[in-house]
């Protein structure tokens, strides 16, 4: 294996189906750590200004719409609301947005994990993309299914990572904009944020 790390320059982040009806399907994570890790993923996209695309299936029906947030999160964002198309890769919409990016490291999230993320995951894959999962803003019914989709994609040479992953990786050093990636992390990790009041406390010593 040839270690390729991510690059803000070279990735594009994909919302898949995070959709108002769909999140309560997921219980492979509480609920209130799932919205946290979803929107922790987007702050990392606005932080390092990576394009971003969202996508949804059938928000008429009980999929429901887009949760309100990522929304309010990226107003100018390519928005592709599929009619029908269980995987995103088959909407042409949607892939002509992905390519239009000219990028080819995918970080992706959504759900459900087993369908909306595995199979776009896969076919991108074929398609010659290098394609990072985010597995903690990526939910589904139970850890068993959980399990099965991670060892799927990554049998077919995806990357799974968690979204405090991404942004360390693509922060490379923490001199590069130590503040504002402090200022990140600390609302959506209550632990960094007490590590961070505990350095400033003993540093003002």
């Amino acid at each position: 294996m040839t270690y390729k790390r991510l690059n803000k320059d070279e990735a594009v982040v994909l919302l898949v189906d995070h959709q108002t009806g769909l999140i309560s399907l997921v219980q492979d994570f509480s609920p209130n750590e799932f919205k946290n890790n979803v929107l922790a993923l987007a702050d990392v996209a606005k932080f390092f200004k990576l394009p971003t695309i969202l996508t949804t299936s059938f928000e008429t029906g009980p999929n429901g719409p887009l949760v309100p947030e990522l929304k309010e999160l990226f107003p100018d964002a390519p928005y592709i609301p599929r009619p029908g198309q269980i995987n995103a890769w088959d909407n042409e919409d949607f892939v002509k947005a992905v390519k239009a990016t000219g990028r080819k490291q995918l970080i992706i999230a959504g759900v459900v994990t087993d369908v909306c993320v595995t199979f776009p995951t896969l076919a991108a894959l074929a398609e010659g993309f290098e394609v990072f999962v985010v597995t903690d803003a990526s939910g589904t019914f139970n850890e068993a299914v959980q399990r099965a989709s991670w060892a799927r994609m990554s049998a077919a040479g995806a990357h799974l990572v968690n979204w405090f992953s991404v942004a360390c990786e693509l922060q490379i050093d923490w001199r590069n904009d130590m503040e504002g990636l402090a200022n990140l992390l600390s609302p959506r990790i209550p632990n960094y944020r007490n590590l961070m009041n505990s350095y400033s406390a003993f540093t003002a010593k």
